[in-house]
C-alpha cells in the first residue's frame, strides 16, 4: 500500500531563512533564490524528500508574511461579519478572493498551511520580537494546524534564542526547534525532526524512517568523502619520476612535471568532494580556507601553504631545495643525504621502483628519483580533511566566507597524520599504484585496495570524531 507523504508547510516573516531551511534539508543549493533581498520567494515551491526512491515527505516553502497585522485584522472582520471561530474566519479568506485583496502573498502561505499536516514556523533568532511576530503566531495559533516554531540562524554571535523561547511559550508553543541553515548540525537536525514527532503521531514511521535515511546517507558521505582523500593520499605518495642526474634541464622540467601532476590531482579531489557535498565551485568563497570558484587559491607548493596548515618541513637540504619535493640522487650507489644503497635500502628503492624492480635498479645509477616528500603529503592531507570537516558543517544556504575556524582545523590533524603517514610510507615502494604514473594500476592491486581501505577508515573516523567535538 502507497503511504501518502508528510506535507510540511515551511512559513514565516518575509527574509527569516525559510529558503534556505529548505535548501539545507535536501541538501540542495539549487533549491530556491536564496538573497539579503526582502521578498525573495513570491509563489510557493515544492521539493521532496525520498527514502528508498519513495516520497517520504513533501515540503513547501511560501511567501513571506509581509502584513500580518493588517491580515489579522481582515480575519476579525470577517468573523464580526460571517461568525464561527478563527478557523471558519481563515477558510472563509480563503474561499473568497475579494477578501484578499491587498494580502496575495499572505493567501497563497495560508492556503497553503491548511492543506499541509504541520508547518514549520522560521523565525530569524537575531530579530527582537516585535508586534508583527506577535500577529503572525496568532494568525497560525488558529489555523488548526500543529505549528512548529525552528529559531534560524542560532549561531550567530547576536542571535537570543532564549528570548524567542521565553516569548513563544507565552503563546502555548513549547516545542521548539533550534537549526541553523548557515552552520549544518546533524544533531540540531534530528531534534528538529524528532520535535515534528512529537506533534504528529500519525506520522511517526514515516518521520522515522527520514531520520534514518539521514543517518545513513551522512554516514556514506563522510566515507565516500575519506575514499576520495585517501586515492588522491596514494597517488602522490606512490608517484615517482626518474631523471639524470647530471642534466639539470630534464630534472628541473620533471620537477615541474611532478609538481604539476600533484597538484592536478588534488584539484581532482576539491572537485570531487564538492560533488559529493552536492555544492557548485563557484558557491563556495574562502578566506583563511582558500578555495575560490572551487580551487585552492594558496598553491600546494608554497611556503605560506605549508605555515598557513602548520605543516613541519624539517631541516633537509633536498626540501628546500625544491619546495616540497624531495629529490633521492643515486650516484654511484649514494643517494643525497642517505646512506649508501646496501641491503635493505637497496631493497627499499628497487620496491619504489615497483613493476620495473631490481633488474631497472643498476639503469638507474647516475639518475635522480623524484617523489613528494613527507610535508607535501601532509599538507595534501590535512587541506583535503579541513575542506571536507568544513563541508560537512555548511549549510546549503550558507553565503558568507568558509573559513578554517569552521572547518574544526585544529592540532588533531597531527595526530591523524602520524597515524596515515605510516601506512602511506609503503605506497612508495609501488609507483604503479599511482594514477599519475602513465599506465598506473588504480584498480585490481590487493595492495593498493588494501591500503585505501586502512586509509579510508582512518580519515572517516577522523570525520565523525571532528563532528562531535564541534557538537559539545
Amino acid at each position: 500500500m502507497t503511504v501518502a507523504p508528510l506535507k510540511v508547510a515551511v512559513v514565516g516573516h518575509t527574509n527569516t531563512g525559510k529558503t534556505s531551511l529548505l535548501r539545507t534539508l535536501t541538501r540542495d543549493i539549487g533549491f530556491g533564490d536564496v538573497s539579503n533581498r526582502a521578498a525573495t520567494t513570491r509563489d510557493v515551491e515544492a521539493a521532496t524528500l525520498l527514502v528508498d526512491g519513495t516520497p517520504a515527505m513533501a515540503l513547501f516553502d511560501t511567501p513571506g508574511l509581509e502584513d500580518s497585522s493588517g491580515l489579522l485584522e481582515r480575519l476579525g472582520a470577517i468573523r464580526n461579519a460571517h461568525g464561527g471561530d478563527w478557523t471558519d474566519a481563515i477558510h472563509w479568506f480563503l474561499d473568497h478572493p475579494s477578501e484578499q485583496a491587498g494580502f496575495g502573498q499572505e493567501a497563497k502561505a495560508i492556503d497553503q498551511l491548511v492543506a499541509c499536516d504541520i508547518a514549520l514556523y522560521v523565525v530569524d533568532a537575531r530579530d527582537r520580537v516585535h508586534g508583527k511576530h506577535r500577529d503572525e503566531l496568532e494568525i497560525l495559533g488558529r489555523s488548526a494546524r500543529p505549528i512548529l516554531p525552528v529559531l534560524n540562524f542560532v549561531a550567530a554571535p547576536d542571535a537570543e534564542p532564549e528570548r524567542w523561547r521565553s516569548h513563544l511559550a507565552r503563546v502555548n508553543m513549547h516545542a521548539v526547534a533550534a537549526f541553523d541553515t548557515v552552520v549544518l548540525d546533524e544533531v540540531s537536525e534530528r531534534q528538529l525532526y524528532d520535535k515534528m514527532r512529537t506533534l504528529l503521531d500519525s506520522f511517526a514511521d514515516i518521520i522515522d524512517r527520514v531520520i534514518a535515511d539521514t543517518n545513513q546517507r551522512r554516514q556514506a558521505l563522510r566515507r565516500a568523502s575519506a575514499e576520495v582523500i585517501a586515492e588522491l593520499l596514494i597517488d602522490a605518495a606512490a608517484y615517482a619520476v626518474a631523471v639524470p642526474s647530471d642534466d639539470q634541464a630534464r630534472a628541473d622540467a620533471a620537477t615541474e612535471d611532478l609538481k604539476q601532476a600533484i597538484r592536478d590531482g588534488e584539484q581532482d579531489c576539491v572537485e570531487a568532494l564538492l560533488d559529493l557535498h552536492r555544492f557548485r565551485p563557484g558557491d563556495l568563497l574562502a578566506e583563511t580556507l582558500p578555495i575560490e570558484d572551487g580551487r585552492w587559491g594558496q598553491d600546494l607548493f608554497s611556503p605560506e601553504s605549508l605555515v598557513e596548515f602548520g605543516v613541519a618541513t624539517g631541516g633537509g637540504a633536498a626540501t628546500g631545495a625544491v619546495l616540497g619535493l624531495a629529490i633521492d640522487a643515486m650516484v654511484g650507489g649514494i643517494t643525497l643525504g642517505a646512506a649508501a644503497l646496501t641491503g635493505g635500502a637497496l631493497g627499499a628503492v628497487a620496491g619504489a621502483l615497483g613493476s620495473r624492480g631490481r633488474e631497472t635498479l643498476d639503469s638507474l645509477r647516475g639518475y635522480s628519483v623524484l617523489r613528494a616528500d613527507t610535508a607535501t603529503l601532509a599538507l595534501l592531507a590535512r587541506r583535503q580533511v579541513a575542506l571536507a570537516r568544513a563541508l560537512l558543517r555548511r549549510g546549503h544556504a550558507a553565503q558568507d566566507r568558509m573559513t578554517l575556524a569552521a572547518a574544526g582545523d585544529s592540532e588533531d590533524q597531527s595526530v591523524l597524520w602520524q597515524a596515515l603517514k605510516r601506512p602511506l610510507d609503503g605506497a612508495r615502494h609501488h609507483d604503479d599504484w599511482s594514477r599519475f604514473t602513465a599506465g598506473g594500476m588504480t584498480r585490481g592491486s590487493r595492495g593498493r585496495d588494501a591500503l585505501r581501505n586502512r586509509l579510508t577508515a582512518l580519515l572517516s573516523d577522523a570525520l565523525v570524531q571532528q563532528s562531535e567535538s564541534l557538537r559539545d
